[in-house]
């Protein structure tokens, strides 16, 4: 069964399945490079006409459509193309052994902050980001300022970046002493 919830962004949805969609957590594709996709379902979502892009996690995949598409073109198709896909597969559209993971990995030895900033990530702020739709990658960290991805629905959403300095800025400066601002790339 999929449930569709609403995003803080009104151009995102987010569609919420029983079963497992991602074995490799998040993935973000945009339609704007399809041609490097090779997952057949994917191309298939973003063959669909307003789709700009789709970010693909555990139990729930977020839609991002353009400006000018409407919704009521868009959420039966997507949940046409997940019901089908789960009558016929038992297994998750994103698997390990087919897609590479692209999430950070972080040496053990590395500098101490960036493995707090990241533990506060990955712990209090990506959990949140994702009841949202969405997704946030940490980039760097140089002279105190965090940079920051936002992925899914948070990307282009009119309330990013109130979160971002409200949010995700005060919890990183209040978890670790050495951050000062936080900005998204």
């Amino acid at each position: 069964m999929i449930q569709i919830e609403n995003t803080p962004n009104p151009n995102a949805l987010k569609f919420l399945s029983t079963n497992k969609i991602s074995e490799i957590g998040t993935k973000e594709f945009q339609k704007t490079r399809i041609s490097e996709v090779d997952n057949n379902f994917v191309k298939s979502l973003l063959n669909i006409t307003g789709i700009e892009l789709i970010l693909f996690s555990d139990n729930f995949l977020s839609v991002k459509k353009e400006e000018d598409a409407n919704w009521e073109n868009i959420k039966p198709s997507v949940i046409s193309y997940l019901n089908d896909y789960f009558q016929k597969n038992k297994k998750p559209i994103l698997l390990k052994k087919n897609t590479e993971e692209s999430k950070t990995h972080i040496d053990k030895n590395s500098n101490e902050t960036i493995n707090q900033i990241n533990d506060v990530l990955e712990t209090k702020i990506r959990p949140a980001v994702a009841k949202d739709g969405g997704d946030i990658k940490f980039i760097s960290f140089e002279k105190g300022v965090v940079k920051v991805e936002l992925k899914g629905s948070c990307s282009g959403c009119p309330s990013s970046m109130m979160t971002l300095k409200k949010g995700v800025q005060n919890l990183l400066k209040h978890y670790v002493k050495e951050v000062t601002s936080v900005e998204a790339i």
